[in-house]
């Protein structure tokens, strides 16, 4: 599938060119004819017989990017001086830094901030270890881990090359809720290893957002740390694309007018996030589901490699259909891929019931190509950000962290990702609501906040409040009522 140029592939290209009146649209026309997207052309430097123009241009690939600079170099004194990857400028140095709450101008305020001030709350801490959720960072940090094993589409890279991805989450979580999270890259891939460095490290953070790491380990790892530790674990590649998935599909029955309970659906893929997605359909009411690995649909009454596909047998497929991905599909309603590339075509989606629903989310090259399905399906979702319709787990994990942390809750519930899912869903108003607007931008504000209050409630109703109820007992009325 041929990929489309996109802003994570953006380029700056200085070039030297003779002084003349067509000279700038001259180099935007070549740059166009290689197949690359003009965004902006300044002129950087002039002098009497030549300027220097820097082009802005969104491209595809490397390839491309040759393409680009032999056209240039045919226009006739045009010369290419340097070609800049706008993605790793914005790269150098990380993304990420600490700033101090505090201001420390004298002496006095370094009393208050270290020693000896300090000493006294550390005293009062050692004393009740619940106050550190108010007198420290815990209240309002999240470790981003991983151990490099299954990042973005690269798969196994190591804890270096995974720490660009971690930095950016940690970033979004800023941005979009004002958590203050950090990346936590661990050179191991030994399961115990990694449970016992995450429970060490724990008494610093009020969660932990686990991060592409790969299927099996990663549902071992998530469980033991759910069990052991007192502050909420999150496993963002399985339920945070779960969240999504199942606030877009809530948007897509809105548009073809059917109820979650009647629908048939498809998974294809049964790694980490399948897994959690049919768990969530599952909880939300689905009933009918074919899941699809490599070896086509998992079927009941039959050995399963691990726990967790044999879990799925014994939960879907309740008719014992026995068959392939694409012959599973006829008559279904809805396809979500967290697959592969280019596993189903558009005669694949032609055999799907009438108003199908098709979220090919293999990311970049998706389950199948957008166009193809748009031809049977009425309604497309994919992972890419240059098509309607993106399933981007932002939309999910900030606000859920942000609800959480704000009432001290110690864990995750099914109810609270099912409430997320519907707090995204309300996002978007009927007067918006069509086939090519299911999921909320993720720029929109109003959808972190609506995540943060439903989670928040989730936790509250279910009792998971006391840590930050003691906490804020010693708030600072009582600390004036003391002094």
């Amino acid at each position: 599938m041929a990929i489309n140029p996109s802003p994570g592939h953006s380029i700056i290209i200085r070039v030297d060119a003779p002084v003349g009146y067509r000279t700038t649209s001259e180099i935007a026309e070549a740059v166009g004819r290689a197949g690359a997207q003009v965004t902006a052309l300044d002129v950087a430097e002039s002098q009497h017989d030549k300027i220097v123009v820097d082009v802005s241009a969104n491209t595809s690939n490397q390839s491309q990017i040759d393409d680009i600079r032999a056209a240039i170099e045919e226009i006739e004194g045009a010369h290419v001086r340097e070609v800049s990857d706008r993605t790793f400028l914005i790269h150098l140095g990380g993304k990420l830094s600490v700033e101090p709450r505090v201001t420390l101008r004298n002496r006095d305020d370094l009393s208050r901030a270290y020693t000896p001030g300090v000493a006294r709350v550390c005293t009062a801490i050692a004393q009740d270890v619940s106050k550190a959720r108010s007198l420290t960072v815990k209240r309002n940090t999240v470790a981003v881990v991983t151990d490099g094993t299954a990042v973005l589409g690269l798969g196994d890279i190591g804890p270096e090359a995974a720490l660009p991805v971690m930095e950016g989450k940690a970033a979004l979580f800023k941005q979009f809720a004002g958590v203050d999270a950090w990346p936590v890259c661990l050179d191991t891939k030994d399961t115990e290893e990694i449970i016992r460095i995450v429970k060490a490290i724990a008494p610093v953070y009020g969660g932990v957002n686990l991060e592409d790491i790969a299927a099996p380990r990663c549902f071992e790892i998530e469980r033991r740390l759910r069990d052991e530790l007192d502050i909420p674990v999150f496993h963002d590649d399985q339920h945070g694309t779960a969240i999504v998935v199942l606030a877009a599909l809530n948007n897509a029955l809105r548009v073809v007018d059917k109820k979650i309970e009647d629908i048939s659906v498809v998974v294809s893929g049964v790694g980490a996030a399948g897994n959690a997605i049919i768990q969530l359909l599952i909880a939300s009411g689905v009933s009918k589901i074919r899941a699809a690995g490599r070896e086509g649909v998992i079927a009941r009454g039959v050995e399963q490699r691990d726990e967790h596909r044999a879990w799925i047998a014994e939960h879907t497929n309740e008719e014992g259909f026995t068959g392939s991905l694409k012959e599973a599909l006829v008559g279904a309603d809805v396809f979500i891929g967290v697959s592969a590339p280019n596993v189903i075509d558009g005669d694949d989606v032609a055999a799907m019931a009438d108003d199908a629903i098709v979220f090919a989310l293999a990311n970049p090259d998706p389950e199948i190509n957008p166009s193809d399905a748009a031809e049977h399906a009425a309604v497309i979702a994919t992972g890419r950000s240059d098509y309607p319709n993106q399933i981007n787990n932002v939309l999910a994990f900030p606000g859920l962290f942000r609800g959480l942390l704000d009432v001290g809750a110690s864990k995750i519930t099914t109810d609270m990702l099912v409430a997320a899912a519907d707090a995204i869903s309300s996002c978007v108003t009927d007067e918006e609501l069509n086939s090519s607007f299911i999921i909320p931008s993720i720029f929109n504000a109003e959808v972190t906040q609506r995540v943060a209050a439903v989670v928040a409630e989730a936790a509250e109703r279910n009792g998971d409040r006391t840590v930050s109820e003691r906490a804020s007992e010693f708030d600072t009325a009582g600390l004036t009522e003391r002094a």
